[in-house]
């Protein structure tokens, strides 16, 4: 299936809500459990929460559109804390779709967003294998770890991941 990068709107949030419970629970149930996925859903990935980074300043969401359905979805923003620095906060691809491009196509648009970063930077799950196998096939390198990912004693462990963007 081809899709097409564009700019999500308030009218995406439903569909992207429903193309993270299915990629949050194929990536993610077999580290944490089926439990955990569902509370980090909804903490992290309630439609109320992806509305608020659609319309953020500073910010860019993107989803992979078909025309019929959304095969992914990126946001990226603006770092407070260092100058110069994106934050990816999220890239997603649903399982059906994943090896096709559409996560490439996806970060490829969300690189070329912020024209006056020199670093793009992404906390991966330390056990997601796959997505610490892609972010570095993109050209991201291990900077850092850290033991609270996603929030004070989530007991959650990520690798930090970085790449110098172009200029």
């Amino acid at each position: 299936m081809v899709y097409f990068v564009r700019t999500a709107g308030p009218k995406d949030v439903d569909q992207v809500h429903k193309l993270l419970i299915e990629t949050f629970h194929s990536a993610y149930d077999g580290i944490y459990g089926a439990e955990t996925v569902e509370k980090l859903l909804q903490s992290w990935n309630s439609p109320s929460a992806i509305k608020e980074r659609v319309g953020r300043k500073g910010g860019e969401f993107l989803v992979a559109d078909s025309g019929r359905d959304i095969g992914g979805m990126g946001f990226a923003a603006v770092y407070p804390e260092m100058d110069k620095t994106v934050m990816l906060h999220q890239l997603y691809v649903k399982p059906s779709a994943q090896g096709e491009g559409v996560g490439r196509d996806l970060f490829a648009e969300l690189e070329t967003c912020f024209p006056n970063a020199e670093i793009m930077r992404v906390e991966v799950a330390l056990q997601n294998e796959r997505a610490i196998s892609f972010y570095s096939r993109l050209g991201f390198v291990e900077v850092d770890r850290m033991e609270e990912f996603g929030g004070p004693n989530s007991g959650l462990p990520a690798v930090v991941m970085e790449k110098r963007l172009p200029q």
